[in-house]
């Protein structure tokens, strides 16, 4: 698999928001695309996923604060963070699914991910 690249990361205080940002590859208009975090002490989450259709899904933890999009055009997924949390301080990755429904992450496609750091 061809490895996306997340950028976008940052520091912020709680309230504070931030884009992450994924390129993908052309050939990405063939996957689902998600985005998964990792904290210290905890399991991989599974936070957003958007289909080849461009129907989204989110975890309850996120819910009504990201939004997911992509733009196949320019081989791009976004992941707009809101209302950020302390919580939600992980590196996040983005990753190619089959499709958003359970966990079919595809392994190997994700990058180094992006650190989000939510504090204050």
């Amino acid at each position: 698999q061809v490895q996306l690249v997340e950028s976008g990361g940052g520091s912020v205080q709680p309230g504070g928001s931030l884009r992450l940002s994924c390129a993908a590859s052309k050939f990405m208009e063939h996957f689902a695309m998600g985005w998964f975090r990792q904290a210290p002490g905890k399991q991989r989450e599974g936070i957003s996923c958007i289909s080849r259709d461009g129907e989204t899904d989110y975890a309850d933890s996120v819910k009504d604060r990201f939004t997911i999009s992509r733009d196949n055009d320019k081989k791009m997924v976004y992941l707009q963070m809101n209302n950020l949390k302390p919580e939600d301080t992980a590196v996040y990755y983005c990753a190619r699914k089959v499709v958003c429904l359970g966990s079919s992450w595809i392994e190997g496609s994700w990058g180094q991910g992006t650190q989000v750091t939510v504090s204050s």
